[in-house]
């Protein structure tokens, strides 16, 4: 049933199918593996993408899959407790102990052991790179922080300590770089080595802004803004002071007062507003929330109203590589580029957002419309498409979903962007929930089961009813339910 071409299928299928064909409950694969569970032992397993238990664990307790061929086994007996790292075949790479593990989502190469209030570090072939010492933290892709007699120490991954100098605390780097406070007492950048990148006479509180730098006055609490040579952007006035951390990182946002004055990178000045909230879309032109009103507009850098706040959502996108600003009021919808120019016609109404197009609808027709070429391809036969809410948009979610539909015999599927059938027109419904879910409820002859946006089957048609809880989907049948964890869905082309 699952032989290499489960390659090519989702992982989350992969799991389903496995399932199957062994009979014992897959709880998790990838990479090529999974962890299987014996609900007769209550003893855990491991599984390959053909089907193959390769290991089963004679101890009570779990397996945790870190990656590919590389898992935590936990033993426990009674009170009891021990932990060690195999691989695929159950060989101790990390021989079992009363040790418990941090193994970080950024690092495949390096784990730490916790073992007596003693921290060491391993490679995943069971090699120590670092003795146990007092503690161990991961502070940078390839650099820890060791304590040891009270001090910090800065070691690399091959577990060479990169510099003498001693440091207060176990300071995070960030792109390469860490705030610390040096022996004088003064504020320093430094670099993966521990050198000197930056001293500063001022207080700095966050580098996030680099390479402009926020200040805090230790007296008042007040915020401030300096260059690396400590030049003042911004006196120490402001209660808040926040970089952007997503996107084009062009403004940094200073409040006082809840009014948020605005500089700018580019030209290092300062831009006093009138608004509390101010929401970057493109070529210094910012989306200005109302608390009071409930309602957005446009504004640029300087403060002028390009358009008043009497919209109910204002979000930019950027599809075939230009940036668009869309607004909505009531019925009324508008998609404006870069000279604010509609590009919307009497009646449009969009229904979803994609990298390279939109989906439209305009009376009773549906359609494509490529914004590259301004081309309408009708969506033949199509009688309904569902729309997400607006709230559905956010850093994660950048466009939308692929769309569910209706056709002229009232029976569901879905297209995705390009207009392409991704679920048949067989169902009698479909349900598809907020956020990024993966898993979709579809309904047929009055039962309803689950798939996801790959058209895999993941529950049959077989229940009675459906309960979202969270992050769960319940499904009912004959007084017993049936549970499925939602996965992530972050619209990825490579998803589809």
């Amino acid at each position: 049933m699952c032989s290499t071409i489960c390659a090519a299928q989702s992982h989350q299928y992969t799991k389903v199918l496995l399932s199957k064909k062994i009979g014992k409950e897959v709880s998790s694969y990838t990479e090529g593996y999974g962890t299987v569970y014996d609900a007769a032992t209550r003893k855990q397993g491991i599984v390959d993408s053909l089907g193959r238990i390769t290991f089963e664990s004679p101890y009570r307790g779990s397996i945790y899959h870190i990656f590919k061929n590389r898992f935590v086994l936990r033993s426990e007996e009674g009170s009891k407790a021990r932990s060690g790292i195999i691989d695929e075949k159950g060989n101790e790479l990390i021989s079992l102990d009363e040790q418990e593990f941090n193994t970080p989502w950024f690092s495949k190469e390096r784990i730490i052991s916790s073992r007596q209030d003693k921290e060491a570090v391993y490679d995943y072939n069971g090699k120590q790179i670092i003795p146990y010492s007092d503690k161990i933290r991961f502070v940078a892709k390839n650099r820890f922080f060791v304590l040891q007699n009270k001090k910090w120490l800065l070691y690399d991954f091959n577990g060479r300590q990169v510099t003498e100098r001693e440091f207060r605390e176990d300071y995070h780097f960030e792109e390469d770089k860490a705030l610390i406070v040096n022996e004088e007492g003064q504020s320093e950048i430094i670099g993966l080595n521990g050198n000197t990148l930056h001293r500063f006479s001022k207080n700095i509180a966050d580098i996030n802004a680099y390479p402009y730098l926020i200040t805090k006055n230790k007296n008042t609490g007040k915020y401030g803004l300096i260059d690396l040579d400590e030049n003042t952007m911004a006196e120490e006035i402001f209660s808040d002071i926040t970089p952007e951390y997503f996107g084009k990182k062009e403004y940094i946002y200073l409040k006082k007062s809840n009014k948020t004055t605005v500089f700018y990178k580019k030209d290092q000045k300062l831009y006093p507003s009138s608004f509390r909230y101010l929401t970057p879309l493109f070529d210094r032109l910012f989306n200005v929330y109302s608390d009071q009103s409930k309602k957005s507009g446009i504004v640029d850098v300087e403060g002028n109203v390009i358009i008043p706040q009497e919209y109910d959502f204002i979000k930019s996108f950027v599809i075939s590589g230009k940036d668009f600003i869309y607004l909505k009021k009531e019925n009324e919808e508008k998609l404006l580029d870069k000279d604010l120019k509609n590009m919307l016609h009497d009646g449009d109404q969009i229904l979803g957002f994609y990298p390279n197009s939109l989906m439209i609808r305009n009376q009773d027709k549906y359609y494509r419309f490529s914004l590259g070429n301004r081309s309408l391809t009708e969506l033949q036969g199509i009688t309904m498409i569902k729309r997400l809410d607006t709230d559905y948009f956010n850093l994660l979610n950048q466009y939308s979903k692929p769309v569910v539909c209706k056709n002229k015999d009232n029976l569901f599927g879905i297209l995705d962007e390009a207009g392409k059938e991704i679920v048949p027109f067989v169902y009698e419904d479909i349900v598809v929930f907020e956020n990024y879910e993966n898993e979709i409820v579809v309904k047929k002859d009055g039962r309803y089961g689950v798939l996801n946006f790959q058209n895999e089957p993941l529950k049959e048609i077989i229940y009675d009813a459906y309960f979202w809880e969270k992050e769960v989907l319940r499904l009912d049948k004959n007084k017993k339910s049936d549970f499925i964890y939602f996965t992530r869905f972050r619209n990825a082309a490579s998803q589809l």
